[in-house]
């Protein structure tokens, strides 16, 4: 029992610590608000396009990938998009806390969370899994995410625009980048491969402390039982259920943290911008990311705690 509490603390703990620093470096204002934003761009555009190529291109595949985790993934994100619509529909009248709800509990934090759970407990080599993962559930993120707010405040929805910004994605094109360089007749030669994975390597801290100084505190009395339905949902809820489905098809060690990472991370950081560029509600939007992100520390515990003394990893 104590060895799986271990487990479960050095899953969790390096990833709020580095949002501790974050969060310092927004109380002693080591950063203006631009010098984030532009900060945040290039970790985004730069660091995210070099560590997925990395993990791609120097990955061993010879263990195998199971596509069906990847199947399960993308079937599980479709059916609790659906099934978010459908609560907020039930649960909110107001269009815009409509859209919003919907991201927060469907879209997780899994881009910037999922790679360092999956490789504090398992180590390096297994950010392949996690790796594959985000080349299968960004793009449904992106799209769906377009679909219900472009759905809630009127407006049209267009695949081809949306898919093609999914391709100019710095992710998804480091991943195809890596996978033809793979092909290539010619290793790529050590001096230009080893910049680019020390620029991978350092991705995750980057992102992590870019996170914690990048949280806004907004007021929330004007949607407090929306925002806590939907942190609810997106901690507790969601996991348990997910969880539980991946567990009973057999999913286990690496791909079944890597379903924890998906379904029991917090709301996406990348949710707060959508609702403000598309017509949700941006303050709850914040709110949501800022609530479940600070919670999280405890239910991301919980789980992996949970699981592993379950003997799933």
């Amino acid at each position: 029992m104590f060895s799986n509490f271990i487990v479960a603390v050095s899953a969790v703990i390096p990833i709020f610590v580095l949002i501790g620093v974050g969060l310092f470096v927004k109380h002693a204002k080591l950063m203006t608000s631009t010098e984030l934003k532009h900060m945040n761009s290039m970790v985004f555009k730069v660091f995210f396009f070099c560590m997925m190529f990395s993990n791609i291109y120097r990955a061993d595949f010879e263990d195998g990938f199971d596509p069906s985790l990847v199947i399960f993934g993308m079937a599980s994100v479709t059916l609790l998009f659906l099934a978010s619509v459908a609560f907020s529909m039930w649960f909110e009248k107001g269009n815009a806390k409509r859209g919003t709800m919907t991201q927060a509990i469907f879209r997780s934090n899994f881009v910037i969370l999922g790679i360092p759970i999956v490789v504090n407990i398992f180590g390096e080599e297994a950010a392949v899994i996690p790796t594959m993962m985000i080349a299968a559930i960004v793009p449904l993120y992106n799209i769906y995410a377009v679909l219900e707010l472009e759905s809630f405040r009127g407006g049209k929805f267009e695949l081809v625009p949306i898919l093609i910004r999914v391709l100019k994605n710095p992710m998804i094109d480091g991943i195809l980048l890596g996978a033809v360089c793979r092909f290539l007749p010619f290793p790529i030669p050590d001096p230009i491969l080893k910049p680019i994975a020390q620029i991978g390597a350092s991705t995750t801290p980057v992102a992590l402390i870019i996170l914690g100084a990048s949280f806004e505190k907004g007021g929330i009395a004007d949607s407090r039982r929306d925002l806590w339905a939907c942190t609810i949902a997106r901690l507790v809820v969601v996991p348990a259920v997910m969880l539980t489905a991946g567990a009973a098809l057999g999913f286990r060690d690496a791909e079944f943290v890597t379903l924890i990472a998906i379904f029991a991370t917090p709301c996406a950081v990348a949710s707060y911008a959508m609702a403000q560029q598309m017509g949700g509600d941006a303050p709850l939007a914040g709110n949501c990311v800022v609530f479940t992100s600070a919670l999280s520390a405890f239910t991301m515990f919980g789980w992996i705690f949970v699981t592993k003394t379950m003997g799933l990893f």
